[in-house]
């Protein structure tokens, strides 16, 4: 005979559901959270510290972007999906602005805007409701779920981070000694 609705582990299944659908939630957004605080922002800072602020600001070519333009790409977006999107402060990104900036900001300026945009983001992840992850907002025109808002973020973050990545390394000529392998397990190094 199949349990009825009203035996103790049928109870108990219904009971803790929300909770573990919870502590998901919270735990999605706290390795959201983790992969940009703790994975691609010292790896950016690594690369940023090994060019030079020309070397920040060089391209390919016209249809190419350079470091500089991709930092202030990373911090625009992030600020409109999660600060503005999820937090609710008002979206005054220009996107075009991002890629357009042709006169060289100097390293120190883009790490402060990088700093203080990873921050803002840990900010509203830390204090993010993890019961709104299904809820929809309005964001870059498109209604998207909380979820999706944070997932695409943290995405984002890691492409652009692994062309930053490339970048330096071509500039360098060198390895970045972002991991020490000497134990035959990875340990960052940073």
């Amino acid at each position: 005979m199949p349990p009825s609705s009203t035996t103790p582990s049928a109870r108990t299944t219904t009971a803790t559901e929300p909770q573990a659908n919870r502590l998901v939630g919270k735990a999605f957004t706290t390795q959201a959270a983790d992969y940009l605080v703790g994975q691609y922002l010292p790896k950016i800072e690594r690369c940023l510290e090994s060019l030079s602020d020309e070397q920040l600001w060089w391209r390919l070519n016209h249809e190419t972007n350079c470091i500089g333009n991709l930092v202030l790409h990373l911090c625009g977006n992030a600020r409109q999906w999660i600060v503005s999107g999820l937090g609710g402060t008002p979206d005054n990104r220009i996107r075009e602005a991002e890629f357009s900036q042709t006169e060289p900001l100097p390293r120190g300026e883009l790490l402060a805007l990088l700093h203080s945009t990873v921050a803002q983001v840990e900010g509203v992840l830390t204090n993010l409701n993890p019961d709104t992850l299904l809820e929809k907002r309005l964001i870059q025109g498109v209604q998207v779920d909380v979820l999706e808002a944070v997932f695409h973020v943290t995405e984002h973050f890691s492409m652009h981070t692994g062309q930053i990545i490339l970048l330096t390394k071509l500039l360098t000529g060198k390895d970045l000694g972002f991991y020490d392998f000497s134990t035959g397990v990875p340990a960052h190094r940073w």
